[in-house]
């Protein structure tokens, strides 16, 4: 008889208990004690290479975290479907009272690709989901240049949503959340912030801040505070 391969996720599951549990339990404690209270709302896309533990450093309790393919953000129609993210999004916002919002993209994204070139006939929920990347799509033959483009597009396609949830617009114009779009460079290891006052994404090695979001109610340039909000100086 055959000894069974062990199952690497039952091991995993043991070392997380016997290894990084006892370095970090105090910090867990804490947090069933006095409860989450995460600043930072993280929406990425679900694929596998995108970490955002390791894109910010964060730890147990600090990131507020949805993901689903593409990063997207459905738009918010008042009608209360069933949705998750739109769920999630209100639940950041009113109860944890979040400070920052984060939409992450990413290099090589599948769904961007999918959008492009279609989808397999069996995905009927994939199909009707991808159409929430449809205005991002550039009228050209799809190719790398156009796909990063487009990933990028989408990022803030997702802000400018974003902002039409009422919670969320309220805050920002409030001055107690904001919006920061990043585009994940995978085989860089590079995250572009979107800076609105440049109107383009910049790699953090080379960014002043993590992200100006374009609905930033006030922000410094050239020493001249512009009013994002009215569209002007």
């Amino acid at each position: 008889m055959t000894t069974p391969a062990p199952d690497e996720l039952l091991q995993r599951l043991r070392q997380f208990r016997s290894d990084y549990f006892p370095r970090h339990q105090q910090r867990f404690q804490d947090l069933v004690a006095q409860g989450q209270h995460p600043k930072t709302l993280f929406i990425g896309c679900s694929d596998s290479r995108l970490v955002p533990y390791l894109l910010t450093g964060a730890g147990p309790g600090e990131l507020f975290i949805v993901r689903n393919v593409g990063a997207f953000v459905p738009p918010y129609d008042g009608s209360h479907g069933l949705h998750g993210t739109m769920a999630a999004i209100e639940f950041a916002v009113l109860t944890l009272h979040v400070e920052t919002i984060i939409v992450c993209g990413h290099s090589h994204c599948g769904a961007i690709r999918a959008a492009y070139e279609g989808t397999p006939d069996e995905a009927v929920a994939l199909r009707a989901w991808l159409k929430l990347a449809s205005e991002a799509l550039l009228p050209v033959q799809p190719g790398p240049e156009a796909f990063r483009r487009t990933e990028q597009r989408a990022v803030v396609l997702q802000l400018e949503r974003l902002m039409a949830y009422p919670m969320v617009r309220r805050e920002v114009e409030q001055g107690r959340l904001t919006l920061h779009g990043w585009h994940y460079v995978i085989e860089d290891g590079e995250v572009h912030v979107f800076d609105v006052t440049r109107g383009d994404f910049v790699a953090a090695s080379h960014a002043d801040n993590s992200g100006t979001g374009p609905y930033a109610p006030y922000v410094e340039h050239d020493g001249q505070v512009l009013d994002l909000a009215s569209g002007g100086a």
